[in-house]
């Protein structure tokens, strides 16, 4: 009787170590190889987060930094832009709700409300120097993943397994 009471209880921690391995806790900033949903990097979040995207512009060569932040629903909301050079690709004004301003030699598109599942990025082979920034640091995302690659950047709630199978962007470092 001993027996089967130890090997049911064996079982019982088992079964939860398992169901914990397997079900999503954790909410990252996922960087993910194209559409594929394989995790190549993460950044671990908590409510609401915010975190930048930085990389210099392929004509003008000056920085860009894209401002985001976790929604509540666990989508993507751009919430500003600033850049140095009005060249191609940048906008000259703001859109609707949108205020814009020139500070100190850079143009900043504050109160955006563009908010994305998820956005795409090639990372940059020579000059874009693509870097997150999370909490005031910089993470060269080259140091994590090949330059040239595709990437999905969305957040997500991931188990440890599929944790495992990223690098963690703040531990690795």
């Amino acid at each position: 009787m001993g027996n089967r009471k130890s090997v049911i209880v064996l079982l019982l921690i088992l079964s939860s170590i398992v169901l914990l391995f397997f079900i999503p806790f954790r909410q990252v900033l996922a960087f993910e190889y194209q559409d594929s949903g394989r995790l190549l990097a993460y950044i671990p979040l908590t409510k609401e987060e915010k975190f930048k995207i930085k990389y210099t512009h392929s004509i003008h060569l000056t920085d860009v930094i894209e401002s985001y932040q976790m929604t509540k629903n666990g989508e993507i909301k751009q919430y500003e832009l600033m850049y140095e050079d009005f060249s191609i690709g940048m906008p000259e004004n703001a859109g609707e709700g949108e205020i814009f301003e020139q500070k100190d030699g850079k143009y900043y598109l504050k109160n955006m409300n563009r908010v994305f599942p998820y956005f795409d990025l090639r990372l940059g082979q020579v000059r874009a120097n693509h870097t997150a920034i999370y909490k005031d640091r910089e993470y060269p995302l080259s140091n994590y993943i090949k330059p040239g690659t595709w990437i999905r950047i969305k957040i997500e709630k991931m188990n440890l397994f599929q944790l495992s199978k990223g690098v963690n962007i703040l531990e690795s470092t």
